[in-house]
C-alpha cells in the first residue's frame, strides 16, 4: 500500500509571479493571500531573489529562456505554467522548463492551491528521482573503479583472489572496498606515469 503525502501548510511561502501586468496577476494574488502565501510580481524578468521562492508561477504565452537564472529545467523551485495559448511551440517551452502544473488563463477565483500542491509533489518527487540517478550513476562508476583495481591486482592469477586481495587491503587499511579499488587505481595510474616518463 502507497503512502498518501500529507497535504502541507503553504503559509508563510512566498511565490513571485513572472507575467506583465494583468488581471490574471491579481486573480492568482487574490488566492495567494488568501491561502497566506507572499506574493511578489515581477516582469519581464525575474529578480535575484528568486532564487529564496518556494514557487514561482511563469507566462508560458509571453516567456523566454532569458527571463530566468537558471537553465531550462533547472529551477530550484517548483514551477506553475499559466497557459493561455496551446500553441504546440508555447507547450513544448514550458515543458522544457519543467513545469510541475499549470493554470489555464483566464485564472478565475479557483486552481491556484491545487496547482501549488500538485507541484510541490512534483517538484520534490523530480528531485528525488534525479537524487536516485545520481546515485546510482555512482555507483556504477564504483564498479567501474573495483574491477580496474581488481584487474590490475590479477597479474596473471584470477579475478576471485585479486577481489580477496582488494577486500584484504580494504580491511587493513580500514577503509571501504571503493575506497581501497581508488587508491590501488590511482596508484598504478602513478606508476603508469612513472614508467612512461622513464622511458622517455
Amino acid at each position: 500500500m502507497s503512502k498518501v503525502p500529507r497535504i502541507p501548510n503553504l503559509g508563510g511561502a512566498r511565490a513571485f509571479v513572472l507575467h506583465r501586468p494583468h488581471p490574471t496577476v491579481q486573480a492568482i494574488t487574490r488566492q495567494l493571500s488568501a491561502i497566506g502565501l507572499e506574493t511578489v510580481g515581477c516582469w519581464p524578468e525575474l529578480p535575484a531573489e528568486v532564487l529564496a521562492a518556494d514557487f514561482v508561477f511563469f507566462d508560458a504565452d509571453l516567456g523566454f529562456d532569458e527571463q530566468f537564472p537558471w537553465k531550462p529545467g533547472e529551477a530550484p523551485m517548483p514551477m506553475v505554467a499559466l497557459i493561455g495559448s496551446e500553441a504546440p511551440g508555447r507547450i513544448e517551452w514550458a515543458l522544457s522548463h519543467q513545469a510541475d502544473a499549470q493554470l489555464l488563463k483566464p485564472v478565475g477565483n479557483a486552481g491556484v492551491y491545487s496547482a501549488l500542491l500538485i507541484a510541490r509533489q512534483s517538484f520534490e518527487a523530480r528531485k528525488l528521482q534525479a537524487s536516485e540517478i545520481s546515485s546510482l550513476r555512482l555507483r556504477v562508476a564504483e564498479r567501474q573503479t573495483i574491477v580496474r583495481a581488481v584487474e590490475a591486482l590479477s597479474k596473471g592469477a584470477g579475478d576471485g583472489r585479486a577481489y580477496a586481495q582488494l577486500r584484504s587491503l580494504a580491511m587493513s587499511w580500514q577503509i571501504s572496498v571503493e575506497e581501497a579499488a581508488r587508491r590501488i587505481v590511482a596508484m598504478t595510474e602513478e606508476e603508469g606515469g612513472d614508467d612512461q616518463s622513464h622511458r622517455a
